[in-house]
């Protein structure tokens, strides 16, 4: 009797224990019997649920989930598992989004945890770790929510759902990308349902798709893509692209930090190429070696050669301005200095000590603010209200605007640069707004640190030359823009303030930030500032 007891303990630890092994019956959907999954049930009447074949996360079936009804009471999608009081389950499943109107939720003995709808045509796993109460048995599966964007029907493939006991060896984590990973990151406009887009492989195959997005929101998806050629093609309904008539909207295609597609600025559609390289990387196409950039650069002077410059330079394609942040994530970062990583801020680098506050890329973009250290903003040195507001391409130039604190920025205001004499406001970094102690000009000016006043100066000389073509009427946009500029296309500046950008440019030579900040530009919009390249070509135009 004694031994026949000591069996039946045994045997009933065996049981619990194959119990807390037990898997979700049919998780991988590979199962089916009349047209339905073995061992899941359709509760309710608002979902059909097929065998599907071609979207598949494992095995050679998935669940094609097709939502016919908004209301959300009648979507579930369930099966009954045992668990063990105390054990800990890692419930999790693939989902696989197709036109972001709809969301599921896992139901792990309630309602848990959502998908995320934006992230269409991809993979996604959603989990939740349970600990179960008590020995028993539990519901498990998934329930479809209506979002903004639903037009009534809407197919979500569902693929490997699988619980984990805790303590043994967890399902493998998603297999990374062997080929090469893509970001593209979206900001839509003041419109954003009217904003799709689509990728599609040389072949013209579709590999990827998005719509449906809500008004005013960045979004991001990473795509892993083999070696070729890809197009991206970005479409807008009403015809006025997503920038930057009603928002600033903007697409940007990266990879490994580099843009390889990007813009905003367009009207009912805009197709961009780029090709992955070999051996799974895509460096960005080199700038031309700067020799041949300026090839047609021989013997000319003074302000020949400044209208020689400007056909060079001029015809760059503006990206839009809300692409600016994401130059300014990859391009505009401390590299110089504390080397952090952190924004560089011309209006907060401390040079020789500790900054009086930082900024990390992306989390702190303006936004509103009340004082310095809010937040960082997109700085346009050439004032906007010079050229007449928000105009492209001269908006969103990246040339002339730069990462700055937005307090600052908005102290500096339209203000010309200038040198000052009594201060009446004075930045944490010493940058000042006070009145002008430069002959010629006695107004309000804002007088930036010596460390940039060459940085400033260059990108004023280039505005100079890339507008030559328009700038002579930009002289009465504002009494500042008046005080600043002679209305003409070749001196361009009063002489007051071209004598003052001379002295700077010479004081504070090119950096190498400046180099690779210039570089950049050029793989973001296609030009260069030829006075990083050239420094003495600001003498041989302006000093006669």
């Amino acid at each position: 009797m004694i031994k026949k007891n000591i069996f039946t303990l045994i045997l009933l630890n065996l049981l619990i224990s194959f119990s807390i092994l037990a898997e979700v019956a049919n998780g991988d959907f590979e199962s089916w019997s009349g047209g339905a999954p073995v061992d899941w049930t359709t509760i309710d009447t608002g979902i059909n649920v097929n065998q599907n074949s071609t979207f598949i996360k494992t095995g050679s079936s998935s669940a094609a989930v097709t939502v016919n009804t908004g209301t959300q009471d009648s979507t579930d999608f369930r099966q009954s598992i045992s668990v063990n009081s105390g054990q800990t389950y890692e419930f999790s499943t693939w989902v696989y989004h197709t036109e972001g109107g709809i969301r599921a939720r896992l139901y792990i003995d309630g309602y848990q945890n959502y998908s995320n709808a934006s992230l269409t045509n991809q993979w996604q796993q959603i989990s939740y770790s349970y600990t179960a109460p008590a020995t028993q048995q539990i519901e498990i599966g998934l329930r479809f929510y209506d979002i903004a964007g639903f037009d009534g029907s809407e197919i979500v493939y569902i693929d490997d759902f699988q619980p984990t006991q805790s303590g043994n060896p967890p399902p493998p984590p998603p297999t990374g990308c062997e080929n090469t990973e893509a970001l593209l990151t979206l900001i839509t406009d003041s419109y954003g349902y009217e904003t799709s887009w689509e990728l599609k492989n040389s072949s013209q195959a579709s590999l990827a798709t998005g719509s449906g997005y809500a008004d005013n929101t960045s979004y991001q998806e990473t795509f892993c893509l083999a070696d070729g050629d890809y197009s991206f093609t970005i479409n807008d309904s009403y015809g006025d692209g997503i920038c930057c008539a009603y928002g600033n909207g903007s697409y940007d295609i990266s990879i490994a930090g580099t843009s390889v597609a990007s813009g905003g600025s367009f009207t009912s559609t805009e197709t961009k190429t780029f090709t992955v390289g070999t051996g799974g990387e895509t460096p960005p196409p080199p700038p031309p070696p700067v020799g041949s950039y300026y090839d047609s650069i021989t013997t000319q002077t003074g302000y020949a050669l400044k209208t020689a410059l400007h056909d060079i330079i001029k015809n760059h394609t503006a990206q839009g301005y809300s692409a600016i942040w994401t130059f300014y994530s990859n391009h505009s970062l401390d590299t110089m200095y504390e080397n952090d990583g952190t924004i560089l801020d011309i209006y907060s680098e401390n040079p020789t000590g500790i900054d009086p506050y930082n900024y990390t890329k992306i989390t702190n973009q303006c936004g509103t603010y009340n004082s310095e250290a809010d937040c960082y903003n997109r700085e346009h040195s050439f004032p906007r209200s010079w050229f007449g507001g928000s105009i492209e391409p001269m908006n969103s130039d990246i040339h002339h605007i730069f990462a700055t604190d937005g307090f600052v920025n908005s102290k500096r205001s339209s203000f010309p640069f200038g040198e000052v004499g009594t201060v009446s406001w004075i930045s944490a970094n010493n940058s000042q707004l006070g009145s002008s102690s430069v002959t010629g000009y006695s107004g309000t000016v804002f007088e930036p640190i010596d460390e940039f006043k060459g940085d400033i100066a260059r990108a004023m000389f280039y505005m100079a030359t890339r507008y030559e073509n328009v700038i002579s009427s930009w002289q009465n946009n504002s009494a500042y823009s008046d005080a600043a500029l002679n209305g003409t296309s070749n001196q361009v500046f009063e002489t007051w303030q071209l004598n003052m950008l001379i002295s700077w440019h010479n004081a504070d030579p090119v950096s190498q930030y400046e180099i690779d900040r210039n570089d950049a530009a050029q793989a973001h919009q296609g030009n260069r500032n030829p006075f990083i390249d050239n420094p003495h070509w600001v003498e041989m135009i302006w000093v006669q």
